[in-house]
């Protein structure tokens, strides 16, 4: 029987996928594990493989159509199978005349039998595992320079990729609007990056409509900033938000970070930021309070084993949460290194599955843009979030006879699901963040 194709789950919580473009079309050859189309999950883009060798057929949706996980969408047919041994719902409708339904043809004689080609035509087309009735005669028969060129046609891309591009530039172009056709590629060969499309897009006009006699710009939903907007109504309906904030004086992590970039410096190591001496320490406070390190599942608690951090980052379409896996186990230097090569990747769309899902809690970080202190909306399955301003040098009263000095001073706030999480356990963890903030020393004790 043809095998199915079905769309697959990537993620615990995936329940659809948009498929970007498919870069093999019917009636192609395809391999075990090759590469037959790219789809869009609510984090990243990801090639999709064949799940077996054989001819692609009854392909039942289309590039931007939305797929739940687990649907069919199309079959691999096996040798000697055609498309009337697909299942009745999903055989698609079949080719006219003179172009016959792909048939995977394994011997010379059933070739022969049906068409009238040259006997090194006929062994050529068993070697490549061309169906021979889809190939056109130059002459009284089909002859081996006929498949020759049928085989070149089929190498080139289908008419939706013309122009080689990356996953990235594909998903933009279909959410965008933006033909690869009218976009000049900057990569090697031409290939057209993402941030091609991107430039084209902001070149565009967009469209204006009048709404009661006031003109207003026509923004349409890319796919992510809609499943942003799903996401976060989804968050503040089903997780009742409480917010804690905290003052930290930062001057003994200011003074900490400077001793440790003389450090990298000597054994020329990048510097190290405060995002990541900041990462280190919430994992050792969360190590210390399980309950902001979970989920709520439902009639239970999983309080997890693993800390793995997130790091919400602003790319061009939106936003994506980058994850540092085991981080309670790493050592500053190398939270430092793999922090910089996610946001790279963030920033040049390469990010893979692995890199943005398993997350235990998120840190939400806005001081880069003079932003003192807000609140983050809880990034689910997670409990908590942590919200990052800006640091801020203020005078504030250092000891206890009111001896005032000028301290670089942060804001944090902490945004908990009370289904999980009680106020005074998100009290003790911001407690004891601002002492492992103020006192980074205490990591040792």
């Amino acid at each position: 029987m043809p095998v199915p194709f079905i769309m697959p789950k990537f993620d615990m919580d995936q329940e659809k996928a948009t498929i970007i473009s498919w870069s093999k079309k019917e009636g192609d050859l395809v391999k075990f594990d090759e590469t037959v189309l790219t789809v869009e999950t609510e984090k990243v883009a990801i090639d999709v493989p064949a799940p077996a060798s054989g001819i692609l057929a009854g392909i039942l949706y289309k590039d931007g159509d939305v797929v739940p996980v687990t649907k069919v969408i199309a079959y691999i047919l096996k040798e000697g199978e055609s498309i009337a041994d697909l299942p009745k719902a999903d055989s698609p409708t079949l080719p006219s005349k003179p172009e016959a339904a792909p048939v995977l043809q394994t011997t010379v004689a059933a070739q022969a039998a049906s068409v009238n080609a040259t006997p090194v035509a006929l062994r050529m087309a068993k070697e490549e595992g061309v169906d021979l009735s889809k190939v056109l005669a130059s002459g009284d028969k089909i002859t081996r320079e006929d498949v020759q060129h049928y085989i070149e046609e089929q190498k080139k891309p289908a008419a939706h990729v013309t122009l080689p591009a990356t996953p990235a530039a594909r998903r933009i172009s279909l959410e965008t609007g933006i033909p690869l056709e009218a976009v000049a590629g900057s990569g090697p060969r031409g290939r057209v990056q993402s941030a091609d499309v991107l430039a084209k897009a902001n070149s565009v006009p967009s469209s204006v409509t009048t709404i009661n006699g006031r003109e207003a710009e026509v923004v349409p939903l890319n796919s992510i900033r809609r499943t942003i907007a799903e996401r976060m109504q989804k968050s503040f309906q089903e997780s009742p938000h409480i917010a804690l904030a905290v003052d930290v004086d930062m001057t003994e992590i200011e003074n900490t970070r400077k001793r440790f970039n003389i450090q990298a410096e000597k054994f020329g190591q990048p510097r190290i930021t405060i995002t990541a001496l900041m990462i280190k320490i919430v994992a050792w406070a969360l190590v210390r309070n399980p309950y902001i390190n979970a989920s709520f599942n439902g009639d239970s608690i999983l309080l997890w084993k693993d800390v793995n951090i997130g790091v919400a980052t602003a790319v061009p379409q939106g936003l994506v949460v980058p994850v540092l896996k085991g981080v309670d186990q790493l050592g500053v230097s190398e939270i430092n290194m793999r922090l910089s090569e996610l946001a790279d990747k963030a920033r040049e769309n390469k990010l893979k599955l692995e890199n943005v899902q398993g997350g235990t809690f998120t840190i939400s970080n806005l001081g880069m843009f003079g932003i003192r202190q807000f609140r983050a909306v809880i990034n689910p399955p997670e409990s908590a979030i942590l919200a990052v301003g800006s640091v801020v040098r203020r005078p504030i009263v250092v000891d206890e006879q009111d001896r005032v000095e000028v301290r670089p001073m942060l804001s944090l706030t902490l945004s908990a699901d009370h289904r999980v999480i009680d106020g005074i356990v998100a009290a003790q963890f911001l407690s004891d963040l601002a002492a492992g903030l103020e006192s980074p020393n205490l990591l040792l004790f």
